[in-house]
């Protein structure tokens, strides 16, 4: 071969290279999928995700119009794309759902499952609506929940949900449990059609991003947590728009295992998008919520660049004492603690009367709080108040578990190292509490 043959020949394979590489759309008509409210396409969904996991993965494409299913599984290697104007809906009938297959004490029905599951995902511009409001059993606590999920994905490795709307799951929207390499960006979520409704939960989960996402739920929107010693790690929350009658960014309440670099950066709180309150309060009850009461290590938060419009209490950092172990026997006592919580150009306005607090309780007490550059404006008007006597040791945390706080500021009980730099707080009506109470702190 001369040389500009050769010449020739290694561009051409340097091209071929370079050329991407699609994998396969298994689109759902093609299994007998039909649009018809009558009918659900579950079997034909179904077939397809097996097929594309099979083959070596690929889309499984729902396209264009109002499509029916009843839960599916989604396997390694599959990508559920929703086309635009796609929407697929889940059934309203609780037979056509199965309890969670791997779950031992969180028990969950959901429309959309995975296990141990790696390269997954859910794609595009289309919506997935789970008709939440046709579930009415009111039961929601820490081992059984009948009405299902939109998404819960156990154990799975390599995921992505991006771009798609997920609305009206039966409880949370999605789960993710003890996951790895969990990317979520440009999402849509409204979920307020039932008890529990929170927008995205993430537990016991590592090297996660949630970017540029939507969220507006009337429970929880975005909540870190764990329920066994998997700790939850390297998380990353920007460029967020979130509204709840309830927590908007919050870590807790179950902690069982560490919290260890979390960063919420970047990100909104405003107001609820609908005025009907199902939890909480119309206004969000609590903004920016760190939360160990089960035994956790949390460590390294960071909350930076966040604007609140609406908050009874802007800032709750809570260290307490329920040690629920969630049926687990540990193999050691765990005693919790929160170290190294950073808050830095934090902007709240319309706040309630409530105030913000950083408390621990005897023998455990939060460290390393620093407040930089905090601006909160609250309605004010309130008289002076005593502190609360009782330490809520056991207590579920809750921003507003005391009701009216004696500093219209903060109220700092049981803690160390709280610093605070250019911290501003202004009163709408002028407020007859201190800015800040302190109490049993170093």
């Amino acid at each position: 071969m001369n040389r500009f043959l050769s010449h020739i020949f290694v561009i051409g394979c340097l091209m071929l290279i370079a050329l991407p590489v699609f994998s396969a759309d298994y689109n759902i008509r093609d299994y007998g999928a039909l649009p018809k409210k009558s009918r659900l396409c579950t079997k034909a969904i179904q077939q397809a995700i097996d097929d594309c996991s099979s083959h070596g993965g690929g889309r499984v494409v729902i396209p264009k119009g109002k499509w029916y299913s009843g839960a599916i599984v989604l396997k390694s290697g599959v990508t559920l794309h929703l086309s635009k104007d796609a929407i697929l809906f889940g059934s309203t009938k609780p037979s056509d759902y199965v309890l969670n297959p791997t779950a031992k004490i969180i028990m969950t029905t959901q429309l959309i499952y995975a296990g141990s599951a790696t390269n997954i995902g859910i794609s595009g511009e289309g919506t997935i609506d789970g008709r939440g409001k046709s579930f009415t059993d009111e039961a929601c606590n820490r081992y059984m929940v009948t009405r299902p999920m939109l998404i819960r994905f156990d154990r799975c490795k390599n995921v992505t949900i991006s771009d798609v709307t997920l609305r009206n799951a039966g409880v949370w929207m999605q789960h993710y449990y003890e996951c790895d390499r969990l990317t979520i960006k440009n999402i849509k979520v409204w979920n307020y059609c039932n008890v529990c409704n929170d927008g995205l939960d993430i537990t016991g989960c590592s090297d996660v991003l949630v970017s540029g996402c939507v969220i507006d739920s009337d429970d929880d929107a975005i909540c870190l947590k764990t329920t066994s010693l998997t700790p939850c790690r390297n998380v990353r929350v920007e460029n967020c728009t979130v509204g709840t009658h309830c927590n908007a960014l919050k870590i807790g309440s179950e902690t069982v295992g560490d919290f260890k670099n979390i960063t919420f950066t970047n990100c909104r709180v405003v107001p609820a998008g609908s005025k009907k309150v199902i939890n909480g309060t119309r206004i969000a009850v609590a903004a920016l919520a760190v939360e160990s009461i089960d035994g956790a290590a949390i460590s390294d938060v960071t909350f930076s660049n966040i604007t609140v419009q609406g908050s009874e209490s802007p800032i709750f950092i809570r260290l307490g004492r329920r040690n629920d172990t969630y049926g687990k026997k540990l193999g050691k006592q765990l005693k919790g603690s929160i170290r190294g919580v950073t808050i830095s150009d934090v902007t709240v306005t319309g706040a309630g009367n409530t105030g913000s607090s950083i408390t621990g309780v005897p023998g455990q007490v939060v460290e390393d709080v620093r407040l930089n550059n905090v601006s909160i404006t609250h309605k004010g008007g309130a008289q002076r108040v005593a502190s609360p006597r009782d330490n809520r040791e056991k207590s579920e945390p809750n921003a507003m578990m005391w009701g009216m706080l004696p500093a219209k500021g903060f109220f700092v009980k049981h803690a160390k190292n709280v610093r605070m730099n250019k911290v501003k707080l202004i009163s709408t009506v002028a407020d007859q509490r201190p800015e800040v109470v302190k109490e049993e702190v170093e």
